[in-house]
């Protein structure tokens, strides 16, 4: 009923637990953009089928994947190596499909921010939505500073409320700093260049009320502050101890990153 596709790049490390979550597909499809460990290997393992291309964006990779692979079934979903697909996650996925109708183009779906064992319920204001689920030939994607989100959609989007899990911090903090630097980069330049309307800050659609949250949000003096006061005092962030204070922290200093680097952006643009 459901075809996977997973996008890659050196994923040795989490596509294991991957793809043991998803067993119960028999049409997964592995979309690796240049990997040089042992991600082939183990995607092979799996019995998936696997294509390559070259990264370009997020948004990018997933519209070549809509359009280039042969994907059997009607729905497909698209999962990140560092996520895992749970039985109560899966259940929702078919209960949701049996019971949509024509109008139905995919759903969005949310996750478990998963940080040393414990759910970051608090700190990563839960639910947030990414659409991730989508019936073939219905819909595709595009940029949204360093992710994506839907963009052309013949039909209306529902939302799945069950959660699967997403374990962002697996690989450590330095690759998740090193990472996060690169995508302020991509991030400063969005929330510049592509500001959403103001309106769109008190839409009803949190897929497109949080983009343009964050966009207009990050011109205010002190945001990074903010955005820390918010998540793990409003929010009770602090409930979740450690890992919470951990979490707050960098996200802030990510948030950080993306105010002075849209300040360079201004000023090399002035002169």
């Amino acid at each position: 009923m459901i075809s996977v596709i997973i996008l890659t790049k050196n994923e040795e490390k989490d596509l294991p637990s991957c793809l043991a979550s998803i067993t119960w597909c028999d049409d997964i499809h592995i979309l690796d953009s240049g990997s040089e460990d042992r991600t082939i290997e183990i995607a092979k393992s799996f019995k998936t089928s696997i294509s390559v291309n070259s990264f370009k964006s997020f948004g990018d990779q997933r519209n070549f994947a809509l359009d280039h692979l042969d994907i059997r079934y009607e729905w497909i979903l698209f999962l990140d190596a560092d996520e895992v697909v749970t039985a109560k996650f899966h259940a929702a996925m078919i209960r949701n499909i049996q019971a949509s109708n024509s109008e139905v183009a995919g759903f969005y779906c949310c996750w478990k921010m998963m940080l040393d064992g414990k759910w970051l319920k608090h700190c990563d204001n839960f639910p947030k939505w990414q659409f991730r689920l989508l019936k073939k030939g219905r819909a595709h994607f595009t940029d949204f500073g360093h992710g994506q989100k839907e963009g052309e959609v013949n039909g209306v989007i529902k939302y799945i409320k069950e959660p699967y899990l997403h374990f962002g911090f697996s690989k450590g903090w330095s690759q998740w700093i090193e990472r996060h630097n690169k995508y302020s980069s991509q991030e400063a330049i969005a929330r510049l260049e592509s500001r959403p309307p103001f309106a769109s800050v008190f839409s009803k659609n949190t897929s497109v009320r949080n983009p343009a949250l964050k966009s207009w949000l990050s011109h205010l003096p002190g945001w990074p502050l903010l955005r820390f006061t918010q998540a793990y005092i409003l929010s009770f962030g602090f409930m979740e101890g450690k890992p919470g204070f951990i979490y707050c922290v960098n996200m802030a200093y990510y948030e950080f990153l993306i105010q002075i680097k849209m300040r360079e952006i201004k000023l090399k643009n002035k002169s």
